[in-house]
């Protein structure tokens, strides 16, 4: 799946993990996808096994696993890193542009959330324990932004 699939859209990228404590939450970004999904929103979802082995299933796994246990229908991608020297690009932008708890740009665990504007300026970086149906006002204030 290419990003640039997503140009024009708000999205909310969330690296994910199936064993983590947070883990439900794919629950409720599942609801915010499919509230806002035909308003210009995505979610965008991305393994990643860098937080205690949260996420050591296969691509396959993964999917079958969001889909049956949590019925994600949001765009999953391949696993893959967030911090350190492998980090995806994607994510080493994100941490550019909105540094997270005392100007650090590392990622601390699974489902740390950025909400990104139809522009692709980041508009908020959200911590794990961050309950994704908080967002919606954000989420909200973003799709009505031209």
């Amino acid at each position: 799946m290419r990003m640039d699939t997503f140009c024009g859209s708000v999205l909310l990228i969330v690296n994910v993990a199936s064993r983590c404590v947070f883990t439900s939450q794919y629950k409720q970004l599942q609801e915010l996808y499919s509230k806002y999904r035909n308003q210009g929103f995505t979610i965008l979802g991305f393994p990643c096994n860098q937080f205690g082995d949260q996420e050591p299933g296969s691509e396959t796994e993964i999917q079958s696993f969001c889909s049956l246990t949590y019925d994600v229908t949001f765009p999953m991608f391949s696993k893959i890193e967030v911090n350190g020297a492998s980090g995806d690009p994607i994510f080493v932008y994100l941490k550019k542009q909105a540094k997270g708890f005392l100007g650090s740009e590392a990622i601390k665990w699974n489902f740390t959330k950025f909400l990104v504007g139809r522009d692709g300026q980041v508009l908020g970086r959200y911590a794990p324990t961050k309950n994704p149906k908080s967002l919606s006002k954000s989420i909200e204030k973003a799709i009505m932004s031209l």
